[in-house]
């Protein structure tokens, strides 16, 4: 007789592996806990693992997916405040998941290279398709209020969700490069904020507001970064 599988358990014990990584991606760095590190952490044995991800590869995208997803959920209940005009939510967005990922900086940095990596291209052509499928949801909602109110104006409104999903995954690519370009000392600051300068210009083209109606980023989140 087929054994039936619980997927409540199986979801715990899978997060049980979440976790680890989280917790040694954080202390150590990805590059630097291996996959026996995690099973030290868990208990777990190796075929145990191997149920779940089919590599320490496959856990770390399990670590982003599940940081998106838990990003995606603080902000989604400032959409619900109806005396909050569109801009001001459209910049709850991206302030909520900017301070989501200031307080996670150590687990930011060390997924970051994994995410960048050549080898991970498939997957992280996956995860982006999933990160949108979270984000055009809650701007499709931003943009409808944004065109009722009249604090946005588009000739394509029914696009403006996906282009706005565009952008925005763009930019933050774009930061994690700028990131490791002010490591290794190819990018100043200056060039930083002129590149976010340049991506605010284009987003308040986009929704049809006017210039300096948006503020993502401000000079201290710029500093905790890439000062």
């Amino acid at each position: 007789m087929a054994r039936t599988l619980d997927p409540a358990a199986h979801a715990v014990r899978r997060d049980v592996f979440i976790d680890a990584a989280q917790s040694l991606i954080q202390t150590r760095g990805y590059e630097r806990f291996s996959l026996q590190d995690v099973l030290d952490a868990t208990g777990a044995s190796r075929g145990a693992f191997y149920h779940y991800f089919e590599s320490k590869d496959a856990l770390a995208n399990a670590v982003v997916e599940r940081m998106a997803d838990q990003a995606m959920a603080r902000v989604e209940p400032l959409l619900d405040d109806p005396g909050l005009p569109a801009p001001r939510k459209l910049e709850a967005v991206f302030g909520g998941i900017a301070q989501y990922k200031a307080e996670r900086k150590d687990l930011v940095l060390g997924v970051m290279r994994v995410w960048l990596s050549d080898d991970n291209a498939i997957v992280r052509e996956k995860l982006r398709r999933l990160a949108a499928s979270r984000q055009r949801p809650l701007l499709e909602r931003i943009v409808r209020q944004g065109i009722a109110e009249g604090t946005f104006t588009s000739r394509e409104p029914g696009f403006l969700p996906s282009v706005l999903v565009g952008l925005l995954q763009a930019m933050g690519e774009l930061a994690m490069e700028l990131w490791i370009g002010r490591q290794d000392g190819s990018v100043t600051f200056e060039e930083v904020k002129r590149t976010f300068d340049a991506y605010l210009e284009a987003f308040e083209r986009i929704v049809g507001v006017r210039p300096g109606s948006l503020q993502f980023l401000d000079e201290q989140a710029l500093e905790f970064w890439f000062g």
